[in-house]
């Protein structure tokens, strides 16, 4: 089956997947990347050696009609980390299909894997679905739910949902997407999960000494941040430990060269990677 992409590297295993299955690439649709948090050199570098066309503007109803004009209505269009929605492939393509990193229909909306281990959830997934006119709430086609650990972090979570959506790509839905699609299965309701802002990144030491360790692990190298006397810092690491103490939660008790020891409600947490600047704004100083 032809099929053009839509994503950036966050799920470009789902191209590699399709491929697997024997599926023939015909464009790829991405966006630009700020090269800190999202990235699309190496979907872009495949694609430029299968030598694919390759589209950086949101995808439009013109571009799906070229779609069809180009390679008919066998052609699929495959989303996975794309910000915008796609509308108009219906009675274009023949099919319009969506990887979500959730097990719908919990957890729709731009990126749930922050929240997933905030609320300490067992389980998790990867969902693959028709594209709808609303962010996430198409049929269901398939879905694969793994296990969470208690020390689950951000990085971990990503890789497991990265892995689970190749492999829905190279199975399931590569080698079966006709019939799978004829026994799509309603979501029902569900929950909308919003982007995360600085407020939900942000370190409370007046909470115990997991709760803090469990929202750095949550973000990791996307960084939360914390204030550390009049500095506000952005932490990518943190340990703890619990410990009868008469220290102001919040208060520097102490330091050794970057590592910085700070007092929580019951225990300490230990800082050992922080920057005074943001990752994303780390590599503009001095421009």
């Amino acid at each position: 089956m032809k099929f053009a992409f839509a994503g950036i590297d966050f799920l470009g295993g789902v191209f590699e997947g399709l491929l697997d299955a024997g599926w023939t690439p015909v464009k790829l649709f991405t966006r630009p990347c700020d090269g800190i948090y999202d990235h699309n050199e190496v979907i872009v570098a495949r694609a430029r050696s299968l030598r694919l066309p390759i589209q950086l503007s949101r995808i439009r109803e013109t571009d799906i009609a070229a779609l069809q004009a180009e390679h008919g209505k066998d052609c699929a269009l495959v989303v996975a980390g794309y910000p915008w929605l796609v509308r108009g492939w219906r009675g274009r393509l023949g099919y319009g299909l969506n990887f979500h990193p959730s097990p719908l229909p919990t957890g729709r909306g731009p990126y749930p894997l922050f929240r997933a281990v905030l609320d300490q959830y067992e389980t998790w997934g990867v969902t693959a679905h028709v594209l709808a006119d609303g962010f996430d709430t198409g049929d269901i086609l398939a879905q694969e739910i793994f296990p969470l650990s208690r020390q689950e972090n951000h990085e971990t979570l990503l890789a497991k949902c990265q892995m689970a959506a190749r492999r829905l790509a190279a199975g399931p839905l590569g080698r079966d997407l006709p019939n799978r699609w004829r026994r799509a299965e309603p979501q029902g309701d569900g929950s909308y999960w919003p982007r995360a802002t600085d407020a939900d990144r942000t370190l409370d030491f007046r909470q115990e000494v997991d709760a803090v360790l469990r929202r750095v692990r949550a973000f990791g190298t996307v960084e939360t941040i914390a204030r550390l006397g009049d500095a506000r810092v952005f932490v990518a690491e943190a340990h703890g430990w619990r410990e009868r103490h008469g220290h102001t939660p919040g208060s520097v008790v102490h330091r050794h060269r970057r590592h910085v020891v700070v007092a929580a409600l019951d225990g300490y947490v230990q800082i050992t990677r922080w920057s005074p600047v943001p990752l994303a704004e780390a590599g503009q100083i001095g421009r």
